[in-house]
């Protein structure tokens, strides 16, 4: 009998085409996601699922309860917060993610974002699209200089590592902060490190790169906007709940910081009504970070190869909690 697998979303053929005789499995393959009733039932009857972040696929205890016979839980993403992973070990399920593919692709819109928000080519764009261009001035849509400014990186994982490369081609000077210091790093890269409250109160351009967590969660807000400096610019390519989504609209309409270049945030899709698509000062894409086509391929495979590997009792390459394997 071969394996059942439910894989949540539309991945590329490439992922696919490897279950083809290694597991019955159904696919998700609407653009929307599925609802919340006919993603458990899916897993109710599953060995292993292809998970992905999402309000009705979340993989909480109400999840893991339903997959009676889930053995394995693939993360199509970098990220896995949606994951419930202790409860997950206390269950004997093996967890999986997909890091290291996406840094490229993540980093590459990160810096776009952060040449979108400070030469503000989207009001730019927008300017155009509505027929507003009616003059050229020497004071028209007059942005942030990036070339030699300064670029403070909050958590230099591999991401935050590719941006700072990126921004070494601008002749940036270079900063970072974290839980630790990485004295190989520094010197390989260039780059100062420098304690969390300088990074805000001193840098042009601040790039958050780290994970969600208990301790990350809010992490900018209303007080750390307000250390900024009135011409910064703040790129969040990582988790939106990282940034106070209120305390930064409010930032950037009342002027505390200059602009934003955002491509998570707090609630995905985004609500219509939400005030920061009212704000011109603001550079945004909807959660882009790994849509290139060779990262969402590469991802496909790394994801059913961490599935594939837990259904047939070895150690998927990507384990994130190895205690499971003591049970």
């Amino acid at each position: 009998m071969l394996p059942r697998v439910f894989v949540a979303t539309n991945i590329p053929d490439i992922g696919l085409d490897m279950l083809l005789t290694k597991a019955n499995f159904e696919i998700w393959r609407d653009i929307e996601p599925p609802v919340r009733e006919y993603f458990l039932e899916q897993i109710s009857i599953a060995d292993g699922v292809v998970a992905i972040p999402g309000a009705t696929t979340k993989m909480d205890r109400e999840a893991i309860d339903a997959g009676k016979n889930l053995r394995i839980i693939s993360s199509y993403s970098v990220g896995y917060d949606h994951i419930d992973v202790e409860y997950a070990t206390e269950k004997g399920i093996l967890v999986t993610n997909t890091p290291g593919v996406l840094t490229d692709a993540t980093a590459d819109l990160a810096f776009g974002l952060l040449l979108m928000a400070a030469r503000r080519m989207s009001e730019g764009e927008r300017l155009m699209r509505s027929g507003g261009w009616r003059y050229w001035g020497p004071r028209m849509l007059l942005g942030q200089q990036v070339a030699g400014s300064s670029l403070g990186i909050i958590g230099l994982g591999r991401i935050g590592q590719a941006m700072a490369k990126r921004a070494r081609g601008f002749d940036m000077k270079l900063y970072y902060t974290g839980r630790n210091r990485r004295p190989e790093l520094e010197k390989e890269l260039g780059i100062s490190f420098l304690s969390f409250e300088n990074i805000l109160g001193t840098c042009d351009f601040i790039s958050i790169h780290c994970p969600l967590s208990p301790e990350t969660r809010s992490l900018i807000g209303e007080k750390e906007l307000k250390m900024m400096k009135d011409t910064a610019i703040l790129i969040n390519t990582s988790r939106g709940p990282v940034v106070d989504q209120k305390a930064l609209a409010r930032a950037l309409k009342e002027e505390w910081i200059a602009g934003a270049g955002l491509d998570v945030f707090e609630k995905e899709p985004m609500d219509p009504e939400d005030p920061l698509l009212q704000l011109d000062n603001i550079a945004m894409t909807p959660h882009l970070g790994s849509a290139s086509v060779k990262t969402r391929e590469d991802m496909a495979t790394m994801a059913v190869t961490n599935l594939l590997a837990g259904l047939e009792g070895k150690v998927p390459p990507n384990l994130l909690n190895p205690e499971v394997l003591k049970k």
